[in-house]
């Protein structure tokens, strides 16, 4: 990061920006070039260790995707505000932003489909008591990517 002191480090500060997003981007390669797309998204912290839950159609290009590379680039921000000075120079943005890599995993059993659901309902809703039903966990693709890259800027 070249602007070091933007950066975060902070274990429970890093959190709590990845906790106000509302939307991680997930950056896939597809020969050579990048795939981005928008998802909803939940989150669990085991002692700083981060995995996204995510869910999508069990077919298409990011399912494809993910079989076939098995890893994926992230990117978060909130806070967004612009800073209008007296010149251009002093104009500039404010933002909380968190991204970073690692390994992709389809998550197979209803137990593992069930924690990363019920990850993004919490994350999306603030409420983690959810009935899912089974036909919705058959027919939905849900991942996990384990966070093995992570840097956290911030611009206040």
């Amino acid at each position: 990061m070249r602007r070091n002191d933007r950066e975060v480090t902070d274990p429970a500060k890093i959190r709590e920006i990845i906790a106000a997003c509302d939307c991680c981007r997930l950056g896939l390669c597809d020969e050579g070039r990048a795939y981005i797309v928008p998802l909803d998204f939940g989150f669990a912290d085991c002692q700083g260790r981060y995995a996204f839950y995510f869910h999508g159609a069990r077919e298409g290009r990011k399912a494809d995707l993910i079989r076939k590379t098995g890893w994926a680039a992230f990117e978060m921000d909130c806070g967004h505000e612009w800073v209008r000075g007296e010149t251009a120079w002093q104009t500039t943005s404010r933002f909380r932003s968190v991204m970073g890599g690692g390994p992709v995993t389809l998550l197979e059993t209803e137990a593992e489909k069930r924690t990363g659901l019920l990850a993004i309902l919490a994350h999306a809703t603030g409420r983690d008591q959810w009935e899912l039903g089974q036909a919705a966990l058959e027919k939905t693709l849900v991942f996990r990517l384990d966070v093995e890259e992570l840097t956290c800027k911030v611009h206040l």
